[in-house]
């Protein structure tokens, strides 16, 4: 028995409001492979896998980057 036919068994065994569960799962698990298809192919396309790829991109940095945070006072030797 393949896999599809004992999916259908399966659910075909279940009331009509679990049936409709298991259709919104089926297709909530063909968008994720649709959008994490899509993502990975649009994250490749983007740059160019070399060094210096990035050049550019940073356009501000503040002058005070690399001063300590606040926050970590506290943590600080």
């Amino acid at each position: 028995m393949s896999v599809s036919e004992e999916i259908q068994e399966k659910a075909s065994q279940l009331p009509p409001e679990l049936q409709a569960e298991v259709l919104d799962f089926i297709q909530f698990l063909a968008f994720k492979k649709a959008k994490s298809q899509t993502t990975s192919q649009e994250s490749f396309a983007r740059l160019p896998n070399k060094f210096g790829a990035g050049k550019g991109l940073i356009t501000y940095m503040a002058e005070d980057f690399d001063a300590p945070l606040d926050d970590l006072k506290d943590y600080m030797f």
